[in-house]
């Protein structure tokens, strides 16, 4: 009996992983507040962080062929109990939040020490936690109204970190307040379109949910269901025009959390997006309304040109990449507008690929801050000299955000433009071609003032602290690495893409 109890634990443990993913952090968040040591609120999130990630490469791991992974809460079969369901791009998510989440955790440890009073230390980590476990609740539940339940904890959680940003400077409170308006906006549209789904329905599972909203499309409560649920994602995700609240957020919130919702939040609402439209909605009601051509795809050319000049004009560095992200938000559902299944795929591999590479820039911006030189370009001249290691991962990220072919920015782009020359949409082609031009140009700024212009003599500099360093370096590490060994997130993508335009999220 004895011999057999190990064996026994490993097998329950590994069948109840996609729960473990969203209690291990949850639990972890009031035990930081309790304990109230610093120190050890910091272990708790980096090791709950960490447990994350080996859970989310395990699931990974078993989806990456295109199985589907269903969790019965409680015993409870799907549609009357609530279903956790993982599938390749979901696990993918999953991955790229937890991944973030361990890089940026040790350079947060240093980072916020200058950016929030050592009192709050506790409450920060323990809001973090929070954060984390709605950002991958959403994107492992199969519960429609799940999703709005975890996406409320995620944002609430949002709210407060950026508001702690108001310790180094006041206008982080405003920001924090401009985002919680726009994000409870967002968030009551999301709502009442479940509302509608559920009316049309009767059920909360998603599975469930698209199996009976198919032959009702014409359904004026289906449409005005789905009418709402875009918005409100397109609030949350910061789709163009809805973007405003974004700038200010990233800009400033403190420089771990910066780094932390640029890679993870927006990417997260992009997976919501894709889940509803693709898996509850299908390509087929989609491809009735005209969604693509007359919405989407309009937006994401304008977002991919405007928020790219606005960058190239901006004197903050964190506004500049704040604009950058806008840019790179439009060529995601530039790919999902394409509607074909290399565009999808394109538009997958360029959620983690933006992830990983967005986390590296600001947190490169945040070791400049931390070091007394502010994030204003007139204060970074000739920073380059005095802080090489930090100046060079940096630029390792900017060649992944221009899409230089070895980084991983490289990929996204190449199947962009592939996916529209394929149907023969050579315009679009061009617009991706020029829209890159312009990140070189807002980039080479940049560079050029970091490493060709004279060094302010009037402020001493250091290299950034060995702690935050690293985590920097793992990322651009990462953009080089994933940009050279393709295959595992190629793979997981195709899969993913080929599961949405199919408009599967497997059967109960």
């Amino acid at each position: 009996m004895s011999l057999e109890a190990p064996h026994n634990l490993a097998f329950s443990l590994s069948d109840h992983l996609p729960i473990l993913q969203v209690l291990i952090p949850f639990i972890a968040a009031p035990l930081a507040v309790v304990i109230g040591n610093r120190i050890i609120a910091w272990w708790l999130a980096f090791i709950s962080s960490v447990i994350s990630l080996l859970i989310a490469t395990t699931l990974l791991g078993k989806v990456i062929d295109g199985s589907v992974i269903s969790y019965q809460i409680g015993g409870w079969a799907p549609p009357l109990g609530i279903e956790y369901r993982v599938d390749s791009l979901s696990a993918l998510i999953l991955f790229l939040v937890t991944l973030v989440s361990t890089i940026i955790l040790p350079y947060a440890y240093k980072s916020i020490n200058f950016e929030i009073p050592k009192e709050q230390h506790t409450l920060f980590y323990a809001a973090y936690l929070l954060c984390l476990t709605g950002l991958l609740g959403v994107a492992v539940t199969g519960d429609a109204f799940n999703v709005f339940v975890f996406l409320e904890i995620s944002s609430l959680s949002t709210y407060v970190l950026i508001a702690q940003g108001s310790y180094r400077d006041k206008r982080a409170l405003t920001a924090a307040f401009d985002y919680l308006i726009m994000g409870t906006i967002g968030a009551t549209f999301f709502v009442i379109g479940i509302g509608f789904l559920y009316m049309a329905t009767g059920t909360l599972n998603m599975v469930d949910m698209s199996n009976l909203i198919k032959g009702q499309e014409s359904l004026s409560t289906v449409r005005s269901g789905f009418v709402f649920i875009v918005i409100g994602i397109g609030l949350k995700l910061a789709i163009f025009p809805l973007h405003f609240w974004l700038p200010r957020a990233y800009t400033y919130a403190p420089s771990a959390i910066t780094a932390f919702l640029a890679a993870t939040a927006t990417k997260v609402a992009v997976y919501m997006l894709l889940r509803f439209m693709f898996t509850i909605f299908h390509p087929n009601f989609l491809s009735k309304i005209s969604i693509f051509e007359y919405i989407i795809l309009p937006l994401a050319i304008m977002a991919m040109f405007s928020a790219s000049v606005i960058a190239v004009f901006q004197s903050d560095f964190k506004k500049l990449l704040a604009y950058s992200s806008i840019a790179q938000i439009g060529y995601i559902l530039l790919g999902i507008g394409l509607m074909s299944e290399t565009s999808l795929t394109a538009a997958v591999i360029h959620i983690f690929n933006h992830g990983i590479t967005k986390a590296v820039l600001f947190m490169g911006i945040g070791a400049y801050v931390l070091q007394g030189r502010g994030s204003f370009l007139s204060d970074l001249e000739g920073i380059g000299k005095v802080m090489p290691w930090t100046s060079a991962a940096i630029v390792v990220g900017f060649l992944s955000l221009i899409g230089v072919p070895g980084t991983v920015g490289f990929i996204s782009k190449w199947f962009l433009v592939k996916s529209a020359l394929e149907i023969g949409w050579w315009p679009v082609a061009i617009a991706i071609v020029l829209t890159s031009l312009l990140a070189v140009i807002y980039c080479w700024r940049v560079i050029e003032t970091i490493y060709f212009k004279p060094l302010l003599s009037k402020k001493l500099t250091a290299e950034t602290p060995i702690s935050m360093l690293l985590p920097i370096w793992v990322g651009a590490l990462a953009c080089i690495y994933f940009g050279l060994n393709t295959e595992a997130i190629m793979t997981t993508s195709q899969m993913a893409a080929k599961s949405l335009y199919a408009g599967s999220f497997g059967s109960l």
